[in-house]
């Protein structure tokens, strides 16, 4: 197979040879090196693989070849995140020392990684109690999707373990919204990507309030609904700023939380115009979109939000919401019980359907120190996790793909959908009695290059139709194509 090198080095943004830049490098195999999965894995990772007919003992799980990396770290200035899923290594090098290692016989490719700054939004409006108003909005954020069907049914995420990327979580070790998790001890292990180090508790609030909307409960009352889960913490980005690293965070907290037996992960996070076009958004370009993909590999759910670009010109949905077996999350609003007007639209740019699902995008959440209204399909995102998890929890035999599927069957528009709604908000009632298959009333059909909208003849009622005055027919919209 003829060796292809993807180096662009971009050299009007360098000066002289000295300057560095962030890299990918992959190799191409794993020649030589040893992996025992019973030592590495965590029982829950090695009990889901095996119940859902995953390997345990596969290549992408073995270790980086650690004379490939000696060889690397000889030449470059440093190195960041190693990846054994994606096979490579995340250097800081200058186009010198990347024309050195593409030279070396055992690496694949090599591609540039930007830096630019991307600011992220603030958005929220602080309340200091829960007055009358937000506590019917709180009930309403998870009744929307019936989660009072679980409670009933006792359904409340136990069993499962959810893995939680951010930008921080302050005041989580001290908020009575996440009492009963501490209490419990299920907030099982924490790790910040960014400093290296296990506290999660500072960064931004963001984080916070994702988790609240998983699994946290304030005055009795559910904020999310997953209050039984247990939880992983991974701080995978800046205060305030989001820069490619972010990527390799996110990446190493998908392994890292494979390794400790999560089940799902919850991601409000995403990326676009700063690294990339819309016509990447294919689910296979971007860094984190693969490593989304094979997570959902290894029998992981991954809910991630669409984003809130509806209102602007990237228009569309973020990275890794683009990733096939990624399920997406758009927004709603409470009051209109629709599309709110910044959550992201699809399709993908390859034409696949996206979002998958939406939730509403307006909520009430735990803050560090107190509890506040939050807007952004942030919160929807982890609200549809929690769902999600209650729901696996009521269906423990479903492969993660089971669940994925069984949700969108589950939403208030299947087995309709568009691409701001996806198949509509999950409800629990229909994963409690099996999801019975909807059946649509109507068909498109082609007829002679045009596009006819056809009422099934079951749903007809001529006889009616007559009787109101109407002429009868099935035939209920006709357009060229």
């Amino acid at each position: 197979m003829k060796k292809i090198f993807f180096v662009l080095l971009i050299l009007f943004v360098f000066s002289n040879a000295t300057a560095q830049n962030k890299f990918w490098v992959s190799f191409f195999d794993k020649a030589n090196v040893t992996f025992e999965p019973l030592a590495y894995f965590d029982n829950r990772t090695i009990v889901q693989r095996l119940e859902q007919g995953i390997s345990i003992n596969d290549s992408s799980d073995f270790p980086v070849n650690p004379n490939y990396l000696f060889r690397v770290m000889e030449v470059a200035d440093s190195v960041s995140v190693i990846s054994r899923w994606l096979n490579g290594v995340a250097v800081f090098a200058t186009p010198d020392e990347i024309k050195t290692i593409s030279k070396f016989s055992f690496v694949k490719c090599i591609e540039p990684m930007t830096s630019q700054l991307l600011i992220s939004s603030k958005i929220s409006n602080p309340i200091f109690k829960i007055d009358k108003d937000k506590k019917a909005l709180l009930h309403f954020q998870t009744q929307r999707m019936q989660g009072d069907t679980f409670i009933a049914h006792g359904f409340d995420g136990k069993g499962l373990r959810i893995a939680v990327f951010d930008v921080g979580f302050p005041g989580v070790d001290k908020h009575p919204a996440f009492a009963h998790l501490r209490e419990g001890k299920q907030i099982v292990d924490t790790y910040d990507f960014v400093k290296q180090t296990e506290n999660v508790y500072g960064g931004h609030w963001h984080g916070t309030a994702t988790l609240s909307c998983i699994g946290g409960k304030i005055e009795l009352i559910n904020i999310g609904l997953a209050t039984g889960a247990e939880f992983l913490l991974a701080r995978t980005e800046r205060t305030m700023s989001e820069r490619y690293s972010e990527e390799e965070n996110w990446l190493a907290a998908a392994e890292w939380a494979d390794r400790l037996g999560a089940n799902i992960i919850s991601s409000s996070l995403g990326y676009t115009n700063r690294r990339y076009f819309n016509n990447q958004m294919d689910g296979k370009t971007s860094l984190v979109a693969r490593a989304a993909t094979i997570a959902a590999s290894k029998g992981i759910l991954v809910v991630n939000s669409a984003g809130n670009e509806g209102g602007n010109s990237w228009h569309t949905i973020v990275t890794p919401s683009d990733a096939d077996s990624v399920l997406t999350v758009g927004g709603t609003g409470p009051e209109s019980d629709m599309h709110i007007y910044f959550s992201s639209f699809g399709p993908t740019s390859d034409g696949r359907l996206k979002p998958n699902v939406c939730a509403v995008a307006i909520a009430v959440a735990a803050k560090s120190k107190r509890i506040t209204e939050v807007t952004g399909t942030s919160f929807s995102a982890p609200l549809v996790a929690g769902f999600a998890a209650c729901a696996w929890q009521s269906h423990r035999k479903w492969s993660n793909m089971d669940l994925f599927n069984s949700i969108e069957k589950s939403s208030h528009l299947y087995p309709y959908f568009d691409y701001a709604h996806g198949f509509g908000i999950p409800q629990a009632g229909k994963i409690i009695s099996g999801n019975k298959t909807a059946e649509p009333t109507f068909d498109f059909v082609i007829i002679n290059n045009d596009i006819k909208i056809i009422l099934r003849e079951k749903y007809s009622y001529p006889e009616t139709e007559t009787a109101l005055g109407f002429n009868s027919g099935r035939n209920l919209l006709q357009g060229g194509r």
